[in-house]
């Protein structure tokens, strides 16, 4: 009701009780009281009609809506209308109602003299209660208005804000939505752009691959004028098994660096300058380290977590499952990029608008690989957790090609995801761990405690190089960042002698001390240095310097790229100063016992890579104080060749004197000596930014500060995770573990000879004689084609036993094929499909697989070589590929599954590499394709027929000889790495063997012998009077056995053709041999149709066997 209106309506009620009051009649209730007026109208209006007719039309709708009136309001106006004596008026009326319902009736009863009173007296007070209850109906009426108004405008506005937010939300998701698609479309830009660097990287090194295939000297456009220009070459990253790089490659951006300089001593700031800088930059509060960690559960399944995170991954869709940005962690070189995920690939991809990557020297970016990187889900091996700037942030992936690359990401959690987004591998199958992501985001500590390699290394199955390798690895050393290489122990102390004894104590270093501590004067001033520490805001140490930083790495291998070029990255576009150039061994060795700013250990190259010490790129690294000419590095007195030194150095690291004292080297640099009372106590305390969880470089605010913490870290160098708390077990004594390898045990030298029916010569033998294999076997082949698999038995745990004797049958290592032996079944023995009448049958012609089930053959008349089921003798796969007559086959060592490589050489000189699928037992790796395989490489460069080759897959290498000319060395993708040039009138190579460990013979007609190098070098020669056909090299490359026309077995050492031993002659040539899986049986085929078992023990020819401690 509208205000206006209430307040006319009291201002009325007022007025009216007013009058009341004073005894008057308010006007509006003067029709009550009388009806002459209308009684006068109907008069003047229808005096034609009857009165009650008249009544009855004016009244015909009044009347109905009184008697409503009345009958509703009955109880009120029963109350109100009363007669002079107090009897209610309505209810005598509603009686005469009900009974009449004429207009007339109504009319009578309201004008009798009663109603009349009654409605006088009481009407007016009446009607001011009815207006009081209106007021107070209005009034609720009001409230409950505004009630429902507000609680309809309350309504509103929160459907209004509900609008609001939903048109927000709706703009919010439009715009999600359009951030995502430019964020997608960002993506597959990226992913193309990358395709397109990806592509252009790949076709410049097809290019590249097809120039040097036509223009090497040995190819169709070279020629011998060439031979005359200097060839630069590059350290490979190939690594072998032991984790070794030793492969030299081609280097398109070799040169001399004549423009390169030296530093002057001016240039060099002291020690004290360096700490006195550093200890104003900034101070970092030390975080405490963490807690021992909560072991993971290494076996059994992955934990729930990871499975749900696995599920999560397999069920995203779309082409990129993972994108973030990280760093491509490179010697020198740290890029800005992006890594990207998808289902089967890893790609990266450089951001080359940084401006840190635009300042990077370009021959640095030139030897920096996956800048624009695309790796295969298929070709990853291991996965391993990392460290980067001691932060748990990044990750290592090892690839089947033997190189490995390294990421760091924004923090720990992006590390997991990338990991549980990449195939199940774990790291690697070497250490005896399960493939599971989760050994993958294992801890070093946790992979030390899991892992198997400790109790091998004291078996001694394994090496003390190989062993520290593992630890190497496992703790986070990695070939990628040069602050982080592996760290191997100095362990001779005598570098002047002539003759180096290694059987005197005196010439080995005592490895229970660090490198700092050797030298008792040296000790005692570090020790002083820690007692009178002033510097109250870091923790006193010992060493202001690392054993181990990427300037000692770059000082130790500045002869050999791409390292010279890293060194000039890091140190101005300049050499070192002569005077502090790596130019001595000796010189090296005194300055780590008396100079106070030296305590650097060794690299392991220093155990097996010879061309670090040769100046082979010619560079002038100036002269020094004393005016000798830094050049080569100068050798001890007892090595005449870089190879000598390597050699002798290894044998040392090997000895039993560094084997009885190598775990408290590994206390001080991985163990329990590393950190707290017990490395004070060892005088092995470093500078507290090269321990792990030092500092938190996230808590850092400051960039600034953040900056120049970086640098101190990647300047000062970083110590290894820490592996292990308590003492680490010594190795077993060789005595205590063999004791019949230092007593003379009087064996015959032949075990056996078996006599085949045939009287064909044996032109083929391959033992492969693994206990695990279902048929341990020695696998023969005779000239008319005929093979038997002859059944291996390990009788080498009997011989030299009580009653030991040749004539108990079932204890000779060799039980002859029972097919051959009875002559029945000889169809499943006979190789009798047509070989080529021009080809001669040679060992070469014949491999056999690593199981023994299946031979291959090679010198058919159709250009092609087969394989044959040892089993049943069937043909069951012919393999087409040359343009003539093949002409000798090879097989690599095979690994997991029985894959391996194999090489097929031919008269149309050229070699085709094939992979042997060990699963599918084919030549390739699909079998829906094995009719028409297609090889992995071609290999060419000869100029005549192939007539011998070997293949070693841990050396990526495939060595090969012609008829005539020089030995070709190619890598197994293809590329002609170099010619093996003997000297004059060692021109026809007949026979190659090659070992793991980079020996490469090679024997030339007229019974001549060369080992090179994998690199090329000629290490040894010798001629000798007889007709080789077969010769071999032991497993670790040490030794090689030869057997030729006059039936004599000799044994050598490798390296300088030594001769160690000979056996007794035979009464026939000798035409083909091999050993078994253990090294101690040498079995040969002979031209009189039988083999001959030899007892064979390389360890009586090891120098510390011969002294007998």
């Amino acid at each position: 009701m509208p205000e206006d209106t209430e307040e006319s309506m009291s201002a009325f009620c007022e007025v009216d009780q007013c009058s009341l009051r004073q005894g008057q009649t308010p006007p509006e209730l003067k029709p009550f009281s009388s009806l002459t007026g209308l009684q006068a109208a109907s008069r003047d209006a229808g005096q034609c009609l009857s009165i009650t007719t008249k009544l009855e039309r004016a009244l015909e709708k009044v009347a109905p809506l009184l008697r409503e009136i009345f009958v509703d309001f009955a109880p009120f106006l029963s109350r109100t209308l009363l007669g002079s004596h107090g009897q209610e008026l309505l209810i005598e009326g509603l009686v005469c109602m009900k009974s009449s319902t004429s207009v007339v009736e109504l009319v009578m009863l309201l004008c009798s003299q009663e109603w009349q009173n009654s409605i006088q007296k009481n009407a007016g007070l009446a009607f001011i209660e009815l207006i009081n209850e209106g007021r107070l109906l209005c009034h609720a009426m009001k409230d409950h208005i505004v009630r429902v108004a507000n609680e309809a405008e309350f309504i509103l506005n929160r459907q209004r804000a509900e609008d609001v937010h939903k048109h927000a939300d709706f703009e919010s998701n439009c715009a999600q939505y359009a951030a995502d698609r430019k964020e997608e479309e960002k993506m597959c830009d990226h992913l193309i752009s990358a395709a397109k660097h990806r592509d252009h990287v790949t076709a410049n090194q097809l290019k590249q691959k097809i120039v040097n295939i036509l223009t090497n000297k040995h190819s169709a456009w070279g020629t011998l004028a060439q031979s005359q220009l200097h060839d630069f070459w590059r350290l490979d990253y190939w690594e072998d098994d032991l984790r070794r790089r030793r492969r030299f490659v081609r280097n398109p951006f070799g040169s001399t660096h004549l423009d390169v300089t030296c530093k002057s001593l001016q240039e060099y700031g002291t020690e004290e300058d360096e700490v006195v800088k550093s200890k104003k930059v900034f101070r970092i509060q030390t975080v405490a380290s963490q807690n021992p960690e909560t072991e993971l559960m290494l076996e059994g399944d992955e934990d729930a977590v990871s499975l749900l995170q696995e599920k999560e991954m397999d069920n995203m869709g779309g082409p990129v499952i993972l994108s973030s940005p990280a760093q491509l962690v490179a010697p020198v070189l740290v890029a800005r990029g992006t890594l990207s995920i998808t289902t089967t690939e890893i790609y990266f991809e450089v951001d080359e608008d940084d401006p840190a990557f635009k300042r990077v020297d370009s021959k640095v970016r030139a030897y920096t690989e996956g800048l624009h990187g695309k790796w295969m889900f298929s070709e990853i091996r291991a996965v391993f957790s990392r460290r980067y700037l001691l932060q748990n942030t990044a990750m290592e992936v090892f690839m089947a090609n033997r190189t490995s690359v390294m990421f760091n990401f924004p923090d720990q959690a992006t590390v997991k995801k990338v990991v549980y987004s990449l195939p199940r591998v774990g790291v690697g199958t070497s250490y005896g761990l399960p493939q599971a992501r989760r050994i993958s985001m294992a801890t070093p500590r946790q992979l030390f405690k899991s892992s198997n390699m400790t109790q091998r290394w004291q078996r001694r199955e394994i090496s003390n190089f190989e062993y520290l390798m593992f630890l190497n690895t496992i703790t986070g050393r990695t070939y990628n960042d040069l602050n982080q290489y592996p760290v191997f122990p100095w362990v001779l102390t005598n570098y002047d002698s002539e003759e180096l004894d290694l059987t005197l104590p005196g010439n080995f270093r005592d490895l229970s001390k660090p490198i700092g501590a050797l030298n008792p004067k040296r000790a005692a001033f570090y020790a002083d240095h820690y007692e009178t520490w002033e510097d109250d805001q870091a923790p006193p140490c010992h060493y202001n310097s690392h054993y181990s930083t990427a300037a000692s790495t770059l000082h130790w291998l500045v002869r050999i790229e791409p390292f010279t070029t890293f060194l000039f990255g890091t140190n101005n576009d300049k050499f070192d100063h002569p005077d502090r150039t790596f130019s001595a061994i000796a010189r090296s060795w005194r300055n780590c016992q008396r100079d106070t700013s030296d305590v650097k250990e060794l690299i392991p190259e220093f155990y097996y890579l010879p061309e670090m010490f040769v100046n082979s790129n010619g560079y002038h690294l100036g002269m020094r104080e004393d005016r000798t000419m830094v050049y080569d590095v100068d050798l001890p007195a007892w090595a005449k060749k870089p190879e000598d030194l390597v050699r002798i150095n290894r044998m040392a690291l090997e000895s039993e004197f560094v084997s009885c004292q190598l775990h408290q080297w590994i206390d001080l640099i991985f163990g329990y000596k590393q950190r707290g009372p017990e490395a004070v106590r060892a005088l092995n305390v470093f500078h507290y930014l090269t321990y792990e969880n030092s500092v938190k470089l996230d808590s850092i605010t400051d960039p600034l500060l953040r900056e120049a913490t970086e640098a101190q870290i990647q300047s000062i160098g970083q110590t290894p995770s820490q592996l292990l708390i308590e003492p680490h077990p010594p190795r077993s004594s060789a005595m205590h573990l063999s004791p019949l390898m230092f007593k003379d045990q009087m064996q015959q030298d032949v075990i056996m000879v078996l006599k085949f029916p045939s009287n064909s010569p044996v032109t083929h033998v391959a033992a492969n004689t693994l206990p695990h294999l279902t048929i341990p076997a020695v696998v023969t082949v005779t000239c008319s084609r005929v093979f038997a698999v002859n059944r291996w038995h390990n009788t080498v745990g009997l011989r030299g036993a009580p009653g030991y004797s040749l004539e108990q049958a079932h204890h000779l290592p060799i039980e002859m094929d029972s097919l051959v032996a009875n002559n029945t079944g000889s169809n499943k023995r006979q190789i009798t499909d047509l070989v080529d009448q021009s080809i001669q049958i040679t060992t070469h012609c014949f491999v056999v697989t690593a199981d023994n089930r299946y031979i291959l053959v090679c010198g058919f008349w159709d250009k092609s070589f087969r394989v044959y089921s040892s089993e049943t003798g069937k043909l069951t796969q012919i393999v087409f590929g040359h343009w003539d007559v093949v002409t000798c086959l090879a097989r690599s060592e095979s690994y997991i599954g029985g894959d391996c490589y194999i090489v097929s050489g031919s008269r149309d000189a050229t070699l085709l590499l094939w992979y042997w699928s060990g699963r599918h037992h084919i030549i390739g790796d699909n079998p829906n394709n094995s009719d028409y395989p297609a090889p992995r490489a071609v290999l060419t460069g000869h100029d005549q027929e192939v007539v011998c080759v070997a293949v070693c897959a841990e050396l990526g290498l495939v060595i090969s000889g012609a008829k005539e000319g020089p030995c070709l060395v190619h890598s197994i993708t293809g590329d002609l790495l170099r010619a093996l040039e003997g000297p004059e009138y060692y021109q026809c190579p007949r026979l190659i063997s090659v070992s793991s460990e980079g020996h490469c013979i090679i024997y030339y007609e007229r019974g001549r012998f060369c080992n090179f190098s994998i690199n090329g070098k000629l290490l040894a020669q010798m001629e000798v009077n007889d007709s080789t056909r077969a010769i071999l090299l032991s497993s670790d490359g040490h030794n090689l056995v030869t057997g030729g026309d006059n039936g004599v077995v000799e044994v050598w050492q490798a390296c300088d053709f030594k001769q160690l031993y000979v056996y007794p002659g035979c009464d026939a040539g000798v035409r083909a041999m091999d050993l078994s899986h253990d090294q101690r049986t040498l079995i040969t085929g002979m031209a009189s149709g039988s083999i001959v078992a030899f007892n064979i023990d390389f360890n009586r020819w090891h120098y510390e066997h011969q002294n007998r401690y």
